[in-house]
């Protein structure tokens, strides 16, 4: 595989630490989902912007590739977390996808193409249960 880009990121504390950029160009307190009362952002929401990001960069290459006249895009990526029946831990993803500029068909087309194409979605594939809905505006 070709990298393109590489960054790194450091934690510590777990899900009450600290993680950051290792060129300290961003840094996050932690908390954990069930510390309510504590500033900070956990991991689920870290990740739920990543993926929204992504999905949505993936989206819009793939609308031109296809020559679809998306006019508009935006993505929401909700994560959550839970246990499964062996007592291991795993995500939960729903992405929504709102577009304008084409029908409800070549939308759902195009998410699940930009599905295939997204490095988050190739990443959570066959591993984490990832819903899509499309909203044409």
């Amino acid at each position: 595989m070709k990298i393109f880009y590489k960054t790194r990121a450091t934690a510590t504390g777990g899900r009450s630490g600290h993680t950051g950029l290792d060129d300290g160009s961003l840094g996050f307190d932690l908390v954990s989902f069930q510390e309510k009362d504590k500033e900070g952002v956990n991991p689920e929401q870290l990740f739920a912007m990543g993926y929204a990001a992504c999905f949505d960069s993936a989206l819009n290459m793939t609308a031109q590739q296809m020559k679809l006249p998306v006019t508009a895009s935006k993505t929401s990526a909700q994560v959550g977390i839970g246990m499964k029946a062996d007592n291991s831990y795993n995500l939960d993803i729903e992405l929504s996808v709102e577009v304008s500029g084409i029908d409800e068909s070549q939308a759902q087309t195009l998410i699940e193409t930009a599905h295939q194409v997204c490095p988050y979605s190739n990443a959570t594939r066959g591993n984490v249960d990832v819903r899509l809905h499309v909203t044409v505006v």
